[in-house]
């Protein structure tokens, strides 16, 4: 498995706890420098094999510990040929990071930062080791020549300067963009989220003898537990998609294929009587149901084989429809509310009081923003101060209000639970996924999550599976991947996985 597979996922503050605890059983913290040094020389070789003796750096360090990393490869290039121009943004405080730059001094200059945008310009490779984890506040006005100075390659140690490291959000504004971060031990939470992927470039995750992180927020990973037994197709589920009207069932159609591909047993389709032939005419494992109103899915519901419930997709956002999500909540079954769903819930108190612990919720951010409008608003703009509210922070607020799973849909897909519990869906660096900024790939998501439940997933669980899924999917098809395609991968990807 990858840096992206079930790995924690830490703030700062974690990490900084993971340090101390190596300093507190004997591994002094310069050790842990040099560590860091090394693994930082080994990702830059990896990456740029073409730089070595003769190449020019230009080191940027802060006042603390990151800087004290940056002191230490400043030496290591050094003494492997390379001409090394090193900027202080100030003078070392922190106490491991001044030993590393009198390390250093015995090397070679410490700079002044008036020198730093011409040292900049003049190398082949600039490292940021200015803030990394510990930066609490926006960029200074002092480094805005350095920002603009147009560097060839940027090298970031820990995290861009600038990014706030449990938010992926540019503090103030103002970032480093890296072509590199190299970081160490697991990745961070501002690796993931919003801005971090598109600030770090690529991401390296290196090792530096750091024991095993619990950590409370991780990221997804493959299922183990989808390989179907010998049985019934009633022991594995009978899932309801509701539809919309004529010329809207393409969207729930989709869900329904994608409900059924990964291992529903059955998979009925309900719509409006007027829409049951244009339904017909494209469903054949999916069944089709009539449905004209609450009262009829009431009747229907009487079935308790029809143990999981979806409703969103060119669903509606009618009289009609508002009853429907009523009587779906009402069943208090396993039930996947998305897209139009989502909009009625946003605008109807007693809607939104009905929902139970058996929802799982799938909103983008538009959605989002309607059912949550505050915590949305708390996501708008540059932060002054760190750490700064998070999608994270954001889906698990809204599971606990909503007393339900909450699965915040992005690149950065966020799955929460109303308990605190909370997975990140990273689909960037290596997992990126573009393709899936397509028509109708959050209604086959959806489906993917309704067949899980159907199966007995809890709506936490579901919705962490679906969404790893999802990007597996779609990475597996590649370019040209429209929203039908997603379902047609999963055999095949389930296969590969031994599942």
């Amino acid at each position: 498995m990858g840096i992206f597979d079930g790995s924690p996922l830490l703030s700062a503050a974690e990490m900084r706890a993971a340090e101390a605890r190596a300093i507190e059983r004997g591994t002094p913290g310069l050790v842990l420098m040099e560590r860091a040094a090394g693994a930082v020389l080994a990702a830059l070789q990896a990456r740029w094999p073409m730089l070595g003796a003769g190449a020019r750096a230009c080191v940027l360090c802060g006042p603390g510990g990151n800087g004290g990393d940056g002191y230490a490869v400043a030496r290591l290039l050094a003494a492997r040929g390379w001409t090394v121009e090193l900027c202080a943004l100030a003078p070392a405080r922190q106490a491991d990071a001044a030993a590393q730059a009198a390390l250093w001094a015995g090397m070679g200059a410490i700079g002044d930062w008036g020198e730093a945008a011409g040292a900049v310009r003049r190398a082949d490779l600039v490292i940021d080791a200015l803030f990394g984890l510990g930066l609490t506040r926006p960029l200074d006005a002092r480094l805005k020549p350095v920002l603009g100075a147009g560097a060839r390659r940027m090298l970031a140690i820990d995290l861009p300067s600038g990014l706030c490291s449990d938010s992926g959000r540019a503090l103030g504004g103002r970032c480093i963009d890296a072509d590199l971060t190299v970081s160490f031990h697991a990745p961070k939470r501002g690796h993931v989220l919003a801005e971090g992927p598109a600030r770090c470039g690529a991401l390296d995750i290196r090792d530096i003898g750091l024991e095993g992180t619990e950590a409370p927020v991780r990221l997804t990973q493959p299922p183990e537990h989808l390989a179907k037994r010998s049985g019934h197709k009633y022991g594995y589920g009978h899932a309801l998609v509701l539809s919309g009207g004529v010329g809207r069932g393409g969207a729930a159609r989709m869900a329904a294929r994608a409900a059924l591909r990964i291992g529903a047993g059955l998979v009925t389709m309900a719509c409006p009587p007027a829409a049951l032939q244009e339904n017909a005419a494209r469903l054949d494992a999916v069944m089709l149901r009539r449905l004209r109103d609450r009262a009829a899915l009431d009747e229907m519901l009487e079935d308790d084989r029809l143990n999981a419930l979806l409703l969103g997709p060119g669903l509606g956002v009618q009289a009609r429809e508002r009853g429907l999500v009523a009587g779906a909540l009402a069943a208090r079954r396993a039930t996947v509310l998305d897209a139009d769903a989502l909009s009625l819930v946003a605008g109807d108190t007693e809607l939104r009081a009905a929902l139970h612990e058996n929802c799982l919720l799938t909103p983008h951010d538009g959605e989002f923003a309607r059912l949550f409008p505050d915590l949305a608003d708390r996501l708008k703009g540059d932060p002054d101060a760190g750490p700064a509210f998070s999608r994270l922070d954001a889906a698990r607020e809204a599971a606990a209000r909503a007393g339900c799973a909450v699965l915040l849909k992005g690149p950065d897909t966020v799955i929460a639970a109303p308990d605190g519990r909370a997975r990140v869906n990273a689909g960037v660096f290596e997992r990126a996924a573009p393709w899936l900024a397509t028509a109708g790939a959050g209604d086959v998501l959806a489906g993917m999550a309704a067949g899980l439940m159907a199966r007995g997933w809890p709506g936490f669980e579901a919705g962490r599976d679906a969404a790893w899924l999802h990007v597996a999917a779609a990475r597996r098809f590649g370019p040209g991947l429209i929203a039908e395609d997603i379902p047609e991968q999963l055999p095949g990807l389930m296969r590969e996985m031994g599942l």
